[in-house]
C-alpha cells in the first residue's frame, strides 16, 4: 500500500521499517503512530532533540503501551515530532520544520504531542500515542479537532518512555473516532476501577473566565448544552486554594520534577536547545526544597477537594483551553498569555491525578474548540463512553 507524503511535518522517522503487527487482533488494519519519547524495538528515541537521539541507545524492547497496540494488530507507521524533551504547550521546536494543523492550517497544532496530533487529524495515522504532563494531549487535541484523554495518573504502564515530571507523566492517545478510541482504551486501560454511573455534571462559573473572549464563552455555552444531562452550576470555587495558587504550584511541582530528571543532561549540552526550551529547564533549578514540600501540601489538599467534588458519580465539564489554537504569527507575548489562561485550565486535572477527556463539539473563528470532562479516579473508560453518547447525539442534531 502507498504511504501518503507527510505533507504535515508530522514525522521525525517513516522510512525504515517499523515493528510487524499482529496479524489478527482488534485494531488489525489500523495505522499507529507514537510519539517519539517512547521506545520502538530497533530505534533510537530522540525525544525531539538531536543530541539526545545521537547519545540514545537502540531499543532492545517497546515500551509497553506501544506493544500492546502492536500485539492487538496496529501498524506502526512512524515516530511523530514532539517538544524538545516533552517541554511545551505549542509544537514549537527549532530543530524540525513546524507541524501543520491540518484543521486549521494557519494555528498551532499545540504540543508537545504536536506530530502525533497533526498525523491523526491529517488522516496519516488512525491512532497516534501521545503524553500528557501538563496538557500534551488535551491542548493539542482541541486544537486539532481530535478526541484526547488524560488518562488517571498510574494507569498505564509509562516505561520505555522519557520522565518529565513523573508525578504528572500520563500515556494518552488520539484518534478522530470514538469508537477507535474506546477500542484502544479498552487494551491499555483494562476495566475501570471506578463502576458508579457518570450522571451528574457540575460546573464551576469562575473557571469560564479564562475563556479568551465573549465569542469563546458564547461557543462554550453552546457545547455546554450538547453533553445532554442535568448540569449543577457553582457559581464559587469549592476549593481553599486560589485559581493563581494553583496554577503556581503546578508549574513548580512541574519544573522541579523536570530538572530533577534532566538538569544534569541540560547542563552539559545547554547549547543544544531551543532558548524556550532552556528557560522552563532552568526555572526549575530555582525551586527549592521548601517551596517543593509546600506545594506537595496544597496539591494535597486539592486532591481531597476535587475528589470530593466529583462524588457520587459527578463529573466536571470545563473548557479544554481558553479558545481556539494561537495563530502561527502570534506574538512571543500573545503566546505567554495564552498559555497561562490554558494551563490555568489544564493544571486541575494533573494536580488531581484524574482523568480528563477532551471531545471535538465546537468551533470558534473557523477552528476546532474542545470541551472537557475531569472524571473520578479510574473512570476513563467511562469517560470515553460518556464521550461516545455525547457525540453520537451530536451527529443526531
Amino acid at each position: 500500500m502507498a504511504v501518503a507524503a507527510d505533507t504535515f511535518h508530522a514525522f521525525v522517522e517513516r522510512t525504515r521499517p517499523l515493528a510487524p503487527a499482529a496479524e489478527s487482533g482488534t485494531l488489525a488494519g489500523l495505522r499507529l503512530a507514537v510519539k517519539d519519547i517512547f521506545d520502538v524495538a530497533g530505534h533510537r528515541t530522540g525525544c525531539g532533540n538531536p543530541q539526545k537521539l545521537a547519545q540514545a541507545l537502540v531499543a532492545d524492547r517497546h515500551a509497553s503501551c506501544v506493544q500492546a497496540l502492536v500485539d492487538s494488530g496496529a501498524r506502526l507507521v512512524g515516530k511523530t515530532v514532539t517538544d524538545e524533551l516533552a517541554f511545551s504547550l505549542f509544537g514549537q521546536n527549532v530543530h524540525f520544520p513546524l507541524p501543520i494543523n491540518p484543521a486549521a492550517p494557519d494555528r498551532y497544532t499545540g504540543g508537545s504531542s504536536c506530530g502525533s496530533a497533526a498525523a491523526v487529524a491529517g488522516g496519516l495515522a488512525d491512532i497516534a500515542l501521545g503524553s500528557d504532563t501538563g496538557g500534551s494531549v488535551r491542548a493539542p487535541a482541541s486544537f486539532c479537532g481530535l478526541i484526547g484523554l488524560r488518562t488517571t495518573h498510574g494507569r498505564i504502564a509509562i516505561d520505555g518512555t522519557m520522565p518529565l515530571a513523573p508525578s504528572f507523566d500520563t500515556v494518552g492517545w488520539f484518534a478522530a473516532d470514538i469508537e477507535i478510541y474506546e477500542a484502544v482504551g479498552k487494551i491499555l486501560l483494562g476495566r475501570d476501577g471506578y463502576r458508579a454511573p457518570l450522571s451528574r455534571v457540575v460546573t464551576l462559573a469562575p473557571l469560564e473566565t479564562w475563556l479568551a473572549g465573549p465569542p469563546e464563552a458564547a461557543e462554550y455555552g453552546r457545547m455546554k448544552q450538547r453533553v445532554g444531562l442535568h448540569v449543577e452550576k457553582l457559581s464559587a470555587l469549592p476549593f481553599s486554594a486560589s485559581p493563581d495558587e494553583l496554577y503556581s504550584c503546578f508549574r513548580n511541582l512541574q519544573a522541579y520534577e523536570a530538572w530533577q530528571a534532566h538538569g544534569a543532561w541540560i547542563t552539559a549540552h545547554e547549547n543544544t536547545l531551543g532558548a524556550g526550551t532552556r528557560e522552563r529547564f532552568r526555572y526549575g533549578e530555582t525551586i527549592g526544597e521548601a517551596t517543593v514540600q509546600a506545594e506537595r501540601e496544597r496539591r494535597q489538599t486539592f486532591r481531597a477537594e476535587m475528589e470530593a467534588l466529583l462524588a457520587d458519580g459527578r463529573v466536571l465539564v470545563l473548557p479544554t483551553v481558553p479558545g481556539a489554537a494561537p495563530f502561527k504569527n502570534a506574538t512571543p507575548e500573545e503566546l505567554q498569555a495564552y498559555r497561562e489562561r490554558a494551563l490555568h485550565l489544564l493544571c486541575l486535572a494533573g494536580l488531581a491525578g484524574l482523568p480528563q477527556i477532551t471531545l471535538p463539539l465546537g468551533r470558534i473563528h473557523g477552528a476546532p474548540f474542545g470541551l472537557s470532562i475531569v472524571g473520578p479516579r479510574d473512570s476513563d473508560i467511562g469517560l470515553i463512553r460518556l464521550g461516545r453518547k455525547i457525540l453520537a447525539g451530536m451527529r443526531a442534531e
